[in-house]
């Protein structure tokens, strides 16, 4: 009986020691290398990583190319650089089950945006989710078709100051609820003060002013910030539309188009020119629900699983600036 005992234990023991040693081999087999190559030639490899709630996801990362990044959208983290020849690695945990977007953070070609893939994040006992921006859009609520022309009836004749403005709207009686910002035009705003007794130059002041109180020196430094990472590239550093892929894609858009019907109404274009006075003619709630959505066709990225609601509120901010003298 008691050698009967001794070998139990002994093989108890054995079978403890075999489990320490093969277990860091399988939870490192379980940590797939992710492949990061532009988006030409295949971007994201896997592009779908699922995990386990309340399980530390552990994730290694190599690039086939040229430098790429990897960031989580909507969460809070360091960008990881990706380096040919190299491995990076992040350890990641997410506190609510659903499917989380990822992507490239470094400029890596003409379809960098195109560099995306998903994080599915299971709980079981719920489906998982997309995304974890649930409500209604602003745009959808107020119903705009964001493809809609939306030309300015007026603008300033020089870039109005929202200090002088400031001046003027103290104790009047002005709406700068972000309800009315959100939901009207500049040019709208401007055309709302018509009443005040104001000259024109004034009134866009008032206009600016509006503006600045619906933002901050923060909220504009994260707006800009998000530009020069996500925007600039196509956009301009400046908003004029001539960023360093502004000629590939109105190339590839003009290829692309030949000889299809309707090709000239969705093709990729020209990033938009910013700092025209079209843009005044857009309301805060249209420009965000562009970037929520994407172009349709244009070449515009969605950015609606990228940036959390603040951050497209300041990104649209931002883009005012170019009008404005804060």
């Amino acid at each position: 009986m008691k050698r009967t005992s001794e070998q139990v234990t002994r093989l108890l023991v054995a079978i403890f020691l075999v489990g320490i040693v093969a277990f860091p081999v399988v939870a490192w087999a379980r940590t797939t290398l992710i492949h990061a190559s532009m988006a030409e030639t295949g971007g994201w490899s896997p592009d779908v990583i699922r995990g386990n709630l309340g399980q530390p996801l552990h994730l290694r990362f190599t690039s086939d190319d040229v430098m790429h990044g990897f960031a989580v959208g909507q969460m809070d983290m360091q960008a990881v650089d990706i380096e040919p020849g190299k491995v990076s690695e992040v350890t990641l945990s997410f506190d609510k089950p659903g499917i989380y977007t990822f992507y490239c953070t470094r400029w890596c070609g003409m379809n960098h945006w195109r560099m995306r893939g998903t994080i599915e994040i299971s709980d079981a006992s719920e489906a998982p989710t997309q995304g974890s921006n649930l409500e209604i859009p602003l745009f959808v609520s107020l119903g705009l078709n964001l493809d809609a022309p939306h030309p300015a009836e007026a603008w300033p004749a020089s870039k109005p100051s929202a200090q002088r403005g400031m001046e003027l709207i103290q104790g009047a009686d002005i709406d700068t609820y972000s309800s009315t910002y959100q939901s009207t035009s500049p040019a709208g705003m401007f055309e709302k003060l018509s009443t005040s007794g104001w000259s024109e130059s004034q009134r866009w002041d008032a206009v600016a002013a509006i503006w600045q109180t619906n933002t901050s020196t923060e909220g504009l430094a994260e707006g800009r910030r998000l530009f020069a990472q996500n925007c600039a590239a196509c956009h301009g550093e400046n908003g004029d539309g001539n960023g360093v892929f502004a000629g590939q894609l109105e190339a590839a858009g003009m290829a692309s188009g030949q000889g299809m019907a309707g090709s000239q109404d969705m093709r990729m274009t020209r990033p938009a020119d910013l700092t025209r006075p079209d843009l005044l003619g857009a309301s805060p709630a249209l420009l965000q629900g562009k970037l929520l959505r994407g172009g349709m066709g244009t070449g515009m990225p969605m950015w609606g699983s990228i940036f959390t609601d603040e951050q497209l509120w300041n990104l649209v901010a931002y883009l005012y600036s170019f009008h404005y003298e804060p």
